[in-house]
């Protein structure tokens, strides 16, 4: 459907997205259509009265447009040719948030949206992802959006080449109760632009600045010094930062800086002296491929003793992380809770029992592509954490494998609720099914991508967990059977909410009459790639005790159009059914999909 309809007297109505994908399933969240009437043009024109030359003849392009086109009939439902999916006229009301995607980005929409709203005054969040590859949003839109939106909160300008400095000043002057700016992939807006932001944007509280190369340290001075209120900062892949405009930042605003994410800068370890010692209301804190940032940099950031609140931890591709400052990190930051490490090269086991010993109230821990750290380490963590620990994650760590020798005392994790073991290669049953021994009150288990793990080795994890598995994701564990199904539905089948078995092409339609028994809670259930057929689809619509919400079958070669009645007769819970890669056939789908008229199908 095109972005535009007459309105029945001459109007326009501006479209907004309408289906989402979402994890694999499509949302059926009805497009909204809102009328603009035809008077509302020349709202428009007073508007832009001050908008360059080019600005206005966009306006007066919008209005021509809207004349001697087809009026469609507002009793009627708009259908789109492509989806078929129904849209909502709302004849009265209007919504807080605009959206504008890809080629529906223009001048000529975003001055329709502006005019609507110069009625309404309602507008608070305005989103522009992309741009018309001939006529793009340039700072004619912007100059309308801001004039025509004066309770603007929200701004985000994803990938919009023309917008310049001229266009954020626009919105500094006709905005100033903007709280949230993002920008991201504006090659033309530089320190000026963000100077003007800061001066006429004191509620400003949330700033991310992604890809920008013309933004330098100025900009970030400015936002610091006059934007009182500001909490979260988030500067990504700008080339021209430096430690200057990270160091005044964060110095001006650490009365009121919460939540700081730096990536890609070329900062150096002065940045984080002046985030330690400064950062006093920090609470959350990422850093990402800061390569210039040595060990010293980390040291001297936790032993300055600013980052008192510190809670939430993440850094990732950072060669100056290394155990010594790790152990510096959890001494002197008394509250964190969770810690990310990933790709950090330098951290191994040598200070991970010390670690355990000084995070008093750490409650999570993921370690991802650490290749130097080891089973040996990880069993001295579990043997010294805080009785607060819950979760533990180990993703792609060449290190976690099997150890030749048995340590001489096992610990015992009574609080450790979540554990995700994945793509370690080396980890396989013998290590598996230890971690039962170690950790009774398990409820949620991720092994995804442990291709050497067999029944053996999960069968003592089933039996030894007290509190009941909850979540479960097998993925790709392609040497897992019918019977490591079966052991964990006779266990958890009344605790059991979500079970994964992508790609564990052994399993076949005996699970699922395992499932169909045993199981009533269970609301996501993943069979893509897995050997069951027509027969086991039958059983598991059958069983009228299961409130399926998502059921994926994708890949599944063994079912056929047969399962059509039966996947059609399933509960009115479902709401998204994954039906991808198989022998259904479009003609049977599209009868499913006026059976199951509820549930997002994909196919």
């Amino acid at each position: 459907m095109p972005p535009f309809h007459d309105y029945r007297d001459g109007g326009v109505l501006v479209m907004e997205p309408a289906a989402l994908f979402v994890g694999g399933v499509r949302s059926r969240k009805r497009a909204r259509v809102t009328a603009v009437p035809p008077c509302a043009f020349a709202s428009a024109a007073a508007a832009a009265v001050e908008v360059e030359e080019e600005g206005l003849s966009v306006v007066k392009r919008a209005a021509a447009a809207a004349v001697g086109v087809a009026v469609p009939d507002l009793n009627q439902v708009f259908v789109d040719d492509e989806e078929e999916d129904e849209f909502e006229v709302p004849l009265g009301g209007c919504s807080s948030e605009r959206c504008l995607e890809g080629r529906e980005a223009t001048d000529v929409g975003l001055t329709a949206v502006a005019v609507g709203d110069a009625l309404r005054g309602s507008l608070e969040s305005l989103v522009i992802r992309g741009s018309h590859p001939t006529r793009g949003v340039t700072d004619a839109g912007i100059s309308a959006a801001a004039r025509g939106c004066p309770s603007l909160v929200s701004l985000a300008l994803w990938h919009v080449p023309q917008v310049t400095d001229a266009g954020l000043a626009e919105i500094a002057a006709g905005c100033p109760s903007l709280a949230r700016l993002d920008i991201t992939g504006c090659p033309l807006i530089t320190d000026k632009g963000l100077v003007a932001i800061a001066q006429g944007c004191p509620e400003l509280k949330t700033v991310t600045i992604e890809a920008c190369p013309g933004v330098a340290d100025e900009g970030l001075k400015a936002i610091g010094r006059c934007c009182a209120k500001l909490q979260s900062v988030n500067i990504k892949n700008c080339a021209h930062v430096g430690d200057q405009g990270v160091s005044g930042l964060v110095c001006s605003a650490a009365a009121s800086l919460a939540k700081v994410r730096l990536q890609g800068l070329s900062i150096t370890d002065a940045s984080l002296a002046v985030i330690g010692y400064y950062g006093k209301g920090i609470t959350d804190l990422t850093l990402t491929r800061l390569p210039a940032v040595g060990e010293r940099g980390f040291w001297v950031m936790a032993n300055a003793l600013g980052l008192q609140k510190l809670r939430c931890m993440s850094v990732s591709s950072c060669p100056g992380v290394t155990d010594l400052a790790l152990a510096s990190i959890a001494k002197f930051c008394p509250s964190l809770k969770q810690l990310s490490l990933k790709k950090c090269s330098q951290v191994s086991d040598g200070r991970l029992k010390d670690f355990a010993e000084s995070a008093k109230v750490l409650e999570s821990l993921q370690i991802e592509e650490c290749n130097k750290v080891t089973l040996m380490g990880i069993l001295a963590f579990l043997l010294n954490c805080s009785p607060k620990f819950k979760a533990l994650s180990l993703v792609k760590c060449n290190g976690i494998k099997d150890i030749c020798s048995s340590p001489t005392q096992l610990p015992l994790c009574k609080s450790l609720r979540s554990l995700t073991i994945k793509d370690c290669p080396g980890f396989t049953d013998a290590s598996l099914a230890v971690v039962g021994m170690i950790c009774p009150q398990l409820e949620n288990v991720d092994l995804s991508g442990l291709g050497a793990v067999t029944d053996n080795g999960l069968l003592p994890l089933i039996k030894s967990s007290e509190s009941g598995l909850v979540h479960v994701d097998l993925n790709g564990c392609e040497n897992l059977t019918d019977a490591t199904v079966s052991a964990l539905v006779k266990a958890h089948g009344s605790s059991l909410a979500r079970l994964s078995l992508e790609g564990c092409s052994r399993i076949t339609d005996a699970s699922l009459f395992a499932i169909s028994e045993g199981c009533t809670d269970l609301a996501e259930l993943d069979l893509s790639n897995c050997m069951v057929s027509d027969y086991g689809v039958a059983v598991l619509a059958s069983a009228r005790q299961l409130k399926l919400r998502v059921l994926s079958l994708s890949g599944c070669l063994k079912v056929t159009q047969k399962s059509v009645p039966f996947l059609g007769s399933m509960s009115a819970s479902l709401e998204g059914l994954n039906l991808q890669f198989n022998f259904i056939g479009n003609h049977n789908i599209a009868s499913l999909e006026k059976q199951l008229w509820w549930c997002d199908i994909l196919a």
